[in-house]
């Protein structure tokens, strides 16, 4: 299984809008706090905000906040997101893949890979990688939470 460059980055930028709920932070920040190349940054942010992962704003108060509460962001949002199909074989999905012969049950042993990967990423949310998750981590995802709803 290949982890993309993009799932990676696009994790590590809403873990660090995460930890800071409540102000926005720039993709300089961003790029700087976590040690990714800006400009990746910038369209995977890009990215993020086209599947409603983070919200921005422009302007000298500007920045992105994370779209929904932390523990309603999944990594399976966030890699399909950024790459859409969580497993393909040779870039095409597994689900029409069929083999004839002594390799026909080959392609459900992907997509039984695929089902568990999705399964491990669907039940990981970022506020369960969020380190020593305060409570007030968690005051500050009620806040956003409300905020979104209003």
């Amino acid at each position: 299984m290949h982890i993309s460059a993009k799932a990676d980055y696009a994790t590590r930028a809403l873990l660090e809008l995460a930890c800071e709920p409540a102000r926005p932070l720039t993709c300089e920040a961003i790029a700087s706090s976590q040690q990714i190349p800006f400009r990746f940054l910038k369209s995977v942010v890009g990215e993020l905000r086209r599947a409603g992962l983070v919200r921005s704003q422009r302007g000298c108060e500007g920045g992105y906040w994370l779209g929904r509460p932390a523990h309603e962001i999944t990594l399976l949002d966030v890699a399909r997101a950024v790459d859409g199909e969580l497993i393909t074989l040779r870039g095409e999905p597994l689900a029409g893949l069929d083999y004839p012969g002594p390799a026909g049950g080959l392609p459900g042993v992907w997509r039984q890979i695929e089902a568990d990967a999705a399964a491990v990423l669907g039940g990981t949310t970022l506020a369960t990688l969020l380190p020593a998750t305060t409570d007030e981590h968690h005051a500050a995802d009620e806040q956003l939470s409300r905020r979104g709803a209003a």
